[in-house]
């Protein structure tokens, strides 16, 4: 038995040894060290491409350039959070620092004194956490309030949520449009919203936070822009298949241009006259089912105004006015107005997954004669 015991205690420091000599140990430490540089690098290329967002000129939706009292008001808070935080941490940093080295085991070091508690300490770290959160709550609890209630003398805006685009309409001026929300700049403007299918989010970041469009509801957001200007908005809630192709644009203009605009759109479109290819767009757009879903307002002999029955797409009466169009996503950067219209005519869905507005299977021919009616729709 003896032998025997002896005999696996030599087995077992064999093992030991021949593992501790074995060149494929080295190989696990040797992966986990690529992974942890893979990973801070990884880590370091995500840190530099989030920090290069600010620079580049098409990172339109960025929430760092505020265009009005209101985003100014929450980039205010953002930074005065941020400084703190960042005192805070550089503080924990430099004390753990400072601890890590002057309390190091040493050499021939005594164990240190074991205390049970110090009351002192503990109210000091209890009250300082509550006062820095103090000092972050109550300008955020004001800001949340002030952001959120309409002054009643804004201009009101009703804006609808659709699959996948924006309704606008003016009850003041009883006027609607599409995916442009047309602002005086220097005016407040209250946008009450509500969605007709699904949960939506308007957000334009260069004038406000963020606002849920819920069906059946009807919530708040205040647009002020400082001076004229073409601001971005996006859809910032998940609502189906084209929900990133859900955008908008908020064009602030000056209290005159304004006025022009509200009395061009408040005008009904003319029909095209015979004969003209716009006429002949006309007819394709009467006769190829448009009207089902598309609302066009005309006046002047032998015009009738077209009913807004089973309505689900946008009124294109004055569509020529708008410089953007479906969803506000065509026409793309570099692409000129007319290339995007027939491509958005000849298939809707190809260009929007889950487009309500079907592939019509158009010919040449009537893809060119909608777009003369459409340019002319002012």
């Amino acid at each position: 038995m003896r032998r025997t015991g002896i005999a696996r205690e030599g087995l077992w420091a064999a093992k030991l040894v021949a593992r501790r000599d074995s060149p494929y140990d080295a190989e696990p430490m040797a992966s986990s060290g690529r992974l942890a540089r893979v990973f801070a690098l990884m880590g370091l290329a995500f840190l530099l491409g989030a920090c290069s967002l600010v620079e580049i000129e098409d990172a339109v939706l960025t929430t760092f350039e505020p265009a009005g009292p209101n985003a100014q008001r929450i980039d205010d808070l953002f930074w005065m959070v941020f400084w703190i935080a960042t005192g805070v941490f550089a503080f924990v940093v430099v004390a753990l620092i400072v601890l890590v080295l002057r309390f190091r085991d040493r050499e021939g070091a005594k164990e240190p004194k074991q205390l049970h508690g110090n009351a002192k300490v503990e109210v000091v770290w209890t009250v300082i956490p509550a006062i820095i959160l103090a000092a972050i709550a109550v300008p955020t609890v004001q800001a949340v309030f002030d952001l959120t209630e309409c002054d009643p003398a804004a201009m009101k805006v009703e804006l609808i949520g659709h699959q996948w685009w924006f309704e606008a309409h003016y009850p003041d001026y009883e006027v609607d449009t599409a995916n442009v929300v047309v602002i005086p700049a220097g005016r407040e403007v209250c946008l009450e919203m509500t969605s007709e299918d699904v949960i939506h989010n308007f957000w334009a970041p260069s004038l406000h936070g963020k606002r849920y469009l819920v069906p059946g509801q009807w919530t708040q957001l205040k647009l002020e822009a400082y001076e004229p200007g073409e601001f971005w908005a996006h859809c910032a809630e998940f609502c189906g298949l084209s929900h990133s192709l859900m955008r908008a644009r908020v064009l602030a203009v000056s209290e005159s241009e304004f006025e022009t605009w509200v009395a061009e759109q408040q005008q009904p479109a003319v029909l095209p006259e015979e004969g003209t290819q716009a006429y002949e767009g006309y007819q394709v757009f009467v006769n190829r089912g448009c009207t089902q879903c598309h609302a066009y307002r005309v006046d002047g002999e032998g015009g009738s105004e077209i009913a807004r029955e089973a309505f689900n797409g946008p009124d294109l009466t004055h569509f020529a006015s708008r410089h953007v169009f479906a969803g506000a996503t065509l026409p793309e950067f570099g692409e000129d107005r007319e290339t995007a219209l027939a491509r958005w005519l000849a298939d809707p869905p190809s260009v929007k997954p889950g487009s309500f507005m079907p592939n019509l299977a158009l010919s040449g021919e009537e893809i060119d004669d909608l777009i003369a009616f459409l340019e002319e729709s002012r």
